[in-house]
């Protein structure tokens, strides 16, 4: 098998050089990704699972808030890719001596750099840099405001299942107050056609959804058996303000809230997803997330796909 990839981009006209959000992408802009994450999706089943695409390019993945998941896919992404790749931790930089993110940008980008991958407790930092950098900013999650990838992720992976999204019920379970998941995922999804519905509790459940065109329930039961799909997000409690107490007690949010066996054997036609990590007995049984009707793992494969995609069309997808 050749290392080689031709990706045809005659028949789509894609004119962003960065991916701040969804909110500027149009549904043929999405679409288009998905297509593109189809091929790097087969690649990865190869025997030597990389291709030359993004050679002679240089990223900087600037991570100034923890990640496993996120700064993984996007590092092995970039590395099957053969870009040269520099991990940047605000932990261990100037940022501990007082430096501040316009003068480390800056900096890094004197470099010569072609792609920056940030990560940011702050909304909004991704849109900063572009006015900062002439390199490409992919937006890897800042604050509670998006989580692109992520999204992208989700929706191919939704794919896979149901190759046409128009008409289908997506449930998004849990702290919808604290997630910058399920923006982006609301974002898209409407603009697939999907209808979004987003379950939790009043406490955590913010204005915005219902403007962006989502529903909100406060009844897991009724929404779990809606679903085609039910998506469970993580609780943030770093996110939360120190003494706000959002619900009682653990045990009793997991009682409302989590999905358990029961809810499997009572509607046996919804498919589980979660962005992760998941906090198995909270938003979900343990038995639930090593279900077979559980995508989990399936989802953080397709998020390598999704970013060589994403990596490949910013970088101007130029032909092997």
């Amino acid at each position: 098998m050749t290392d080689e990839i031709a990706l045809d981009k005659a028949d789509y006209d894609f004119q962003h050089k960065h991916l701040l959000g969804l909110a500027d992408y149009t549904k043929e802009d999405i679409l288009y990704i998905l297509e593109q994450a189809q091929y790097f999706r087969e690649i990865l089943d190869r025997a030597v699972p990389k291709v030359p695409t993004l050679r002679d390019k240089t990223i900087v993945n600037l991570f100034y808030e923890n990640s496993t998941r996120t700064r993984l896919s996007f590092e092995l992404a970039q590395k099957r890719m053969g870009a040269d790749v520099v991990n940047f931790s605000s932990g261990s930089s100037s940022v501990k001596k007082g430096e501040s993110l316009k003068d480390t940008i800056r900096n890094i980008s004197s470099m010569k750099i072609d792609m920056v991958v940030v990560r940011h407790e702050s909304p909004g930092v991704p849109h900063f840099l572009t006015r900062c950098v002439d390199a490409a900013i992919i937006n890897a999650g800042d604050g509670a405001h998006e989580h692109p990838t992520q999204a992208l992720l989700d929706m191919f992976s939704m794919q896979q299942i149901y190759p046409d999204l128009e008409g289908r019920h997506i449930a998004i379970i849990g702290d919808i107050s604290h997630s910058r998941v399920v923006r982006s995922n609301i974002l898209g999804l409407l603009k697939l056609g999907a209808e979004v519905t987003v379950c939790g509790p009043k406490t955590m459940m913010p204005a915005f959804v219902k403007e962006m065109g989502a529903n909100v329930s406060y009844n897991i039961e009724e929404t779990l058996q809606w679903c085609d799909i039910a998506m469970a997000l993580r609780i943030q409690l770093e996110r939360q303000d120190e003494g706000t107490e959002l619900f009682p007690s653990i045990r009793e949010y997991h009682q409302l809230f989590g999905i358990t066996m029961k809810h499997l054997d009572e509607y046996p036609d919804f498919t589980i997803m979660h962005p992760g990590p998941v906090n198995r007995g909270v938003e979900m049984e343990s038995r639930v997330a090593d279900s077979d009707r559980s995508i989990i793992l399936d989802q953080v494969t397709n998020g390598l796909a999704v970013r060589m995609a994403i990596l490949y069309l910013l970088s101007g997808g130029t032909r092997i």
